[in-house]
Order: C-alpha cells, then structure tokens, then sequence
C-alpha cells in the first residue's frame, strides 16, 4: 500500500494552512489547465464523432490525423480582425464573452473528483487531501448560482452590440435557459432526497456499489440532462444561432478571440455538465466495484470514461435529432418538462417517505416501479387528450403529440445503436483517412 507505516504520522491537510493554500493552486491549475485541454479535444471528438455518423471523413488536414485542429483554429482566431462597432458599449462588449467563461470555469469548484488519498510532500510528511477544490456543505446550492451567471453574458453581448438581431438572439437565448432553470433546480431536488444532503461529496457516497440514483429515478436523470443541454444552449437547443436565420444571435457581432471565448464556453460547458451529470445521477467517480476506493487514483479515470460516454451522447444527439422551433421549445420546457419534474419529485418523495414506514430498500424499489407505472399512465392519459405542441391548424394536418411508445421505441433505438457507432468512431480515429476532407 502506497503510505506510510505509521498511519498516526499522517496530517489532514484541511488542519494545515499551508497544506490547504498549496492544495487550492495547485488543483485549481490542474482544473483549469484539463478543462482548456479538454475543450480542444471536445472540438476534434464532435468533428469526428459527426462525420462516422453521417458517413464524411472530417478533419485531416492537419498532423496526428487531424488532433491538432484545435491549435490551427486557436492560431486563425487569435490572427483574425477583432471588430467592435462603432456605437456598441465596449465595456460591456468585452466583459461579456467573460462573464461566459468564468461559470464554465467555476462550477467545477464543488466537485469531488476523487476519495482522499494521501501523498508525500519535501517536508517529510505525509497529507490526506481531496481529489477537488473544495467539497461545502451547500454545493448543489454553488453550481444552481453559477450557471445562472452564464445568462448575463448572453443578454449583455447583444444588448451591447447596438444590433437587434444580435439583441433579439440573446432575448430568446435568456428566455429559454431561465425557463429550463426551473426544472433544473427542481430536478436537483431528487439525488438531495435521496442522500439527504446538498454536498456533491455526500450524494456521490450515497451512490456507492452501483446504487446510482439513474436506476432509482430514471425519469429524473433524462430530464435533468435535458434541462442542462438547453441550459449551455448546446445543440439541437442552439435557439440563438440557428444556420436558416444566417445570423449568430448574441454572437453576431464578435469575432477573433471574443468569438473565441463563447465558442470554448460552450464545450467546457459541455465537461462541466458532464460532470455534474455523473455526479448527481451516476454516482460519480464511482465505478461500482470498489476499485475506487482502495486504489484512489483511478478515480478520475472513471469519472472521466463517465464523462467521455455523455459527450458523445450529447454529440450525437446533435448529429441526429432536429432542431424545433422555437416556441415548440417554450411549449415543451413549460407544459412538458417542468410539471415531469414535480411528478419525478413526487415520485421519489412518496417512494422514500413508503420506504422509511415499510420494510426498507425491497419496499423503496417496488414502490418506485408502481409509482413509475402510474406515471406512464398519466402520460399517456395527457397524450390523449392534449396536444402538446402549439401548431396553427393550416401547418399540420393532426397536432404533433408524442406517445409513450415513440419514445420507448426511440430509446431502445438509440441503446442498441449505441455500441455500433462507438466501435465505428475508434475505428475512425485509429484509421489513417484517405481521399480528401
């Protein structure tokens, strides 16, 4: 075992005033440095994650087979004309695409990536530190403030581009992830029941040995990925840079590394969601085995296997899935995903409090799967006699309703094409491309 024999010398660095400053820069370096790497690899992932599915060749004109994309567009950006407009608020116009940035860099704060694990340092002696920052008491409370803070710089960059359809974008842009923020928050509500606390720490611990809340409440973890892929504005609910309106939304009017910094939000973003993602519903740095925690160390590789397998789901369901109008997107985050959100709520509310009365986790279980039924039934039952989307009468011939068999049927598509296009996309990483891009 990697430590040292007297486990009586070992200092918990938290009782440390040097051991904690040392520990925050350094991790906060590591942090930030994998998450500007990871962004640049996110980038080259997408391109060739896309062209398997659509049967194109993607990036090769550039070394490693096209790994290095993400420098050639890092070195065009920073060459490219950077324009401010004449009447545009330059203050504001600069702080914007910041103010993007720092919550995709913040919200990682809370997350434990790792159990603590002791190591040396030139003193002589041995430290238990956390594989994280910082692990507070209100965590959940941390990530709902920082990625609200992504909006005033989406509704600042256009109202401070003196352009209205850049202004128009971002008003659309706001107006969608403040109404997905309700369900976000309120999704957020079902791994603190379930593990009885507002600590990422404490809610990854809970799911230990493959109890991850995704099989507790699977209702809840699809809603809450979708609620925080229209929350970064990622594709197909990229309402404020639709290609058919030939114009970017908030982003109209930047360029050079302005337009740089919105457009690497968005795939940090995309780590971060991921993340957070495993940690409320995948029990995060887990692996299920135990493996984890008597070998600390291979933590972050398992968070970041988690971590990889969403972004490619994300990825994909970009490559795939159309995007809607965007009062079809208002209609569903109103009339579909938040009253689903109370429902998931409820569910594991009545699920725990029938638990706590019966006879423990064999009653917890068998009252999820009733209560799960009863849910269906009511979806079903609104299916019928709602329409959910809001069509005009002369656009389609029957209003747009979606069945619980569609969406059984789309599911069990995409989990049995799942292990094909995996297999596919290594192969074209490892395959050396021919023919031109």
């Amino acid at each position: 075992m990697f430590g040292p024999n007297d486990p009586t010398v070992i200092i918990e660095c938290s009782t440390s005033g040097g051991c904690q400053a040392v520990h925050s820069i350094i991790i906060a370096l590591v942090v930030f440095v994998t998450l500007l790497t990871g962004f640049a690899l996110t980038t080259v992932l997408e391109r060739r994650f896309i062209a398997s599915i659509q049967s194109r060749i993607g990036p090769n004109r550039v070394p490693l087979k096209g790994a290095l994309q993400p420098a050639a567009d890092g070195i065009k950006l920073i060459f490219k004309e950077d324009v401010t407009p004449a009447n545009a608020d330059k203050f504001v116009f600069w702080l914007a695409p910041v103010l993007k940035v720092l919550p995709a860099l913040l919200v990682l704060a809370v997350v434990p990536l790792g159990p603590k694990m002791v190591v040396p340092w030139f003193d002589g002696n041995w430290y238990r530190v956390n594989q994280g920052l910082i692990d507070v008491e209100v965590g959940v409370l941390w990530i709902l403030a920082i990625t609200s803070l992504s909006v005033y710089g989406v509704t600042l960059a256009g109202w401070s581009s003196n352009n209205k359809y850049a202004m128009l974008g971002s008003l659309r842009s706001t107006a969608s992830m403040i109404s997905y923020e309700l369900s976000m928050g309120t999704l957020f509500a079902v791994p603190i029941l379930l593990a009885g606390s507002m600590s990422i720490g404490d809610i990854q611990s809970a799911q230990m040995g493959f109890k991850w809340f995704i099989f507790q409440n699977p209702l809840a973890a699809i809603l809450f990925f979708i609620a925080l892929m229209v929350e970064i504005n990622r594709g197909p609910f990229d309402m404020p840079e639709a290609e058919q309106e030939l114009v970017a939304g908030h982003m109209t009017e930047y360029s050079g590394m302005k337009f740089a910094l919105f457009f690497m939000a968005e795939y940090i973003n995309m780590i971060g969601i991921s993340v957070i993602f495993s940690s409320m519903y995948l029990g995060g740095y887990d692996d299920g085995f135990g493996f984890v925690q008597g070998i600390p160390l291979l933590a972050v590789p398992v968070l970041a296997t988690k971590v990889i397998l969403l972004l490619m789901v994300m990825i994909w369901i970009r490559g795939t899935v159309f995007r809607p109008r965007y009062d079809r997107l208002m209609t569903f985050g109103w009339k579909v995903l938040l009253p689903l959100s109370i429902l998931s709520v409820a569910w594991t509310s009545i699920a725990i409090v029938i638990a706590e009365e019966g006879a423990g986790s064999i009653v917890y279980w068998i009252s999820s799967v009733v209560l799960f039924v009863v849910l269906l039934a009511m979806v079903s039952a609104f299916n019928r006699n709602v329409a959910i989307a809001t069509v005009p009468d002369d656009t389609l011939e029957d209003p747009l309703r979606v069945t619980v068999g569609d969406i059984a049927v789309q599911v069990l598509g995409v989990i049995i094409a799942i292990p094909t296009a995996i297999v596919d996309a290594i192969t074209g990483l490892i395959r050396q491309p021919k023919g031109k891009a």
